[in-house]
């Protein structure tokens, strides 16, 4: 694929894309402001927060709202949220580390990201690098590896319990699934996690942490494991309340679930994610590691866009590997690439904007 040069933002573009990532903080400046003559004037707080919730509030949602065609028309990666990307530190190399993975995000106009670990958790990481780096919503959560004990429910109830309340994503089993084992040694028998019992039921474990997912509003992550377990656990979380699925990289290996199983998922609630490093990957793939997983072109992503509904889906980078583009970079790509094929401005904004923003707990921009 031919990669388009990113566009520089001078000028009044400039000016937009600063008020845009000042939106937040004008927000609670006026609050503030507001307060304090209200305090002269002898109001309660509650009146106040009524009165500021109808005049502030909106009149800065407005402002916003007024602004994002010609913010995204300038640049596509204004307001966006990339909920699945990598950085250091960590055991393998990364491109970026968390500071520089959040200022580039910023520079380029993005809302938010999400940082993923496969050994431990980020959203220790994420509240630090909010202090370092203002005016991007940063997060993290959990990866369920034999790192912090697998299925572990007390490892996701101390997560959820760190300050900051950056924790939003707890992710199943990625490398110590027993599917990824299965698919990439060629070997049934190779161990593993596994999420279902022998009659596809969801383990114990997993109904524990489903409950504990649910009361805090976060979202679940399928990750690494098979499609009957994707399928099970999508149907246990909505018994469980759990308001939040995520169906991980889904056309990606080891995963790669057909249409029919996501549009499955879908009807049950479940949001189906689409990464850009799946499209990266395959047999002619600069990077050796990546060769072994499936390739996934961008006709695919858009005929499961269209088939699930761009409502129901999410685009996201995966990216941060060594020698592989910067995840802002990539979100950029991929995006132009698909527009490329088809898929609408609208789709596009409900995939990397408003979708994003409900699953995290944000308002919609």
């Amino acid at each position: 694929m031919r990669k388009e040069t990113p566009r520089p933002v001078h000028g009044n573009h400039r000016s937009l894309l600063a008020t845009y990532h000042s939106l937040s903080s004008r927000k609670e400046g006026l609050k503030m402001e507001q307060e304090i003559k209200a305090k002269k004037k002898g109001l309660s707080r509650r009146s106040f927060l009524k009165a500021a919730g109808i005049m502030g509030a909106v009149t800065v949602a407005q402002k916003a709202a007024a602004q994002m065609p010609t913010l995204v028309a300038a640049n596509p990666l204004v307001g966006a949220i990339d909920m699945h990307v990598h950085s250091a530190p960590d055991v393998s190399s990364r491109c970026v580390h968390d500071i520089e993975l959040a200022q580039k995000a910023k520079e380029m106009g993005m809302r938010g990201i999400v940082s993923k670990n496969h050994e431990f958790i980020t959203n220790d990481r994420a509240y630090l690098t909010r202090q370092v780096v203002s005016g991007i919503e940063v997060f993290g959560g959990i990866t369920l590896n034999y790192t912090v004990g697998g299925v572990n429910p007390a490892a996701v109830d101390t997560m959820l319990k760190f300050t900051g309340g950056c924790g939003k994503i707890v992710w199943l089993p990625t490398h110590d699934a027993a599917h990824h084992k299965a698919f990439f040694t060629k070997k049934p028998d190779a161990g593993g996690i596994r999420v279902i019992d022998a009659d596809g039921n969801v383990i114990p474990e997993l109904r524990k942490i489903m409950k504990s997912v649910a009361k805090a509003d976060v979202i679940l992550a399928t990750s690494h494991i098979s499609p009957r377990e994707c399928l099970a656990v999508a149907k246990a979380a909505k018994e469980e309340g759990v308001r939040k699925v995520l169906i991980t990289h889904a056309l990606q290996s080891p995963g790669e679930l057909s249409l029919d199983d996501l549009k499955r998922c879908a009807e049950m609630g479940a949001f189906i994610e689409h990464a850009y490093l799946s499209y990266l990957m395959g047999p002619n793939a600069h990077l050796g590691w990546m060769r072994t997983w499936r390739h996934v072109s961008m006709e695919m992503f858009a005929e499961a866009i269209k088939a699930v509904g761009a409502d129901h889906s999410v685009l996201i980078t995966d990216l941060g590997q060594y020698m592989n583009p910067i995840p802002a970079d990539g979100l950029k790509e991929f995006i132009l690439a698909l527009k490329n094929k088809g898929i609408t401005d609208e789709q596009i904004n409900w995939m990397v904007r408003k979708n994003p923003a409900r699953l995290l707990g944000l308002e919609s921009m």
